[in-house]
């Protein structure tokens, strides 16, 4: 075998880890965001089309928790410090979020539960985190998020002596929309 045929083949080799890795990291994001909404792996939680069929006599203590980015200049807080329901029963909680500049602001929230554990059975049937926010100069409002607590909770090895959890939610901010016309959501109550 001459030296040009060994070093095409050594060539066509590293493109093709190169290749492999690059497909690698492509689907990496994709791939553990999909991990983590099927096993709630990192406290993220599971999406549900209605509440569950199933409440307990059991009860469980969920603690809400407002964050936002360093530069975020809303002012956001959970409405409420901590609600008490039983497993399987739908809470409704709120969220105030207020622009105090002059200028519209979009935002996203990104959202997770602790203990990490309590992730693969804390469900949103309904949440202002499912959409990007836009607040105008001046504007209050209320947010939304409608859960509940799977009751299969209770019969997992590992999580089944959790009875208190925490919903914890960063708004960070974001471009704004092309069109303003997004200023008025459904996923919110506006409190002028």
């Amino acid at each position: 075998m001459s030296n040009d045929a060994a070093n095409k083949r050594i060539v066509i080799r590293l493109i093709g880890v190169i290749l492999i890795m690059g497909a690698g990291a492509w689907a990496a994001v994709p791939f553990y965001d999909w991990f983590c909404r099927t096993t709630g792996f990192a406290g993220t939680t599971q999406v549900a089309e209605a509440g569950s069929d199933v409440i307990l006599d059991e009860t469980v203590t969920v603690r809400f928790v407002a964050n936002k980015e360093r530069d975020m200049p809303w002012e956001f807080r959970p409405m409420q410090n901590e609600m008490k329901l039983r497993i399987g029963e739908t809470g409704l909680a709120y969220y105030e979020a207020y622009n105090p500049t002059d200028r519209p602001i979009a935002g996203t929230a990104s959202y997770n539960v602790s203990p990490d554990l309590a992730g693969g059975f804390f469900d949103k049937i309904e949440c202002f985190c499912f959409t990007e926010q836009v607040l105008a100069p001046g504007e209050r409002v209320e947010m939304p998020v409608s859960f509940f607590v799977d009751p299969e909770i209770v019969t997992d090895r590992d999580a089944g002596h959790i009875r208190q959890i925490t919903l914890s939610y960063t708004f960070f901010e974001t471009d704004l929309p092309e069109q303003q016309a997004a200023l008025a959501t459904p996923a919110r109550v506006s409190v002028n």
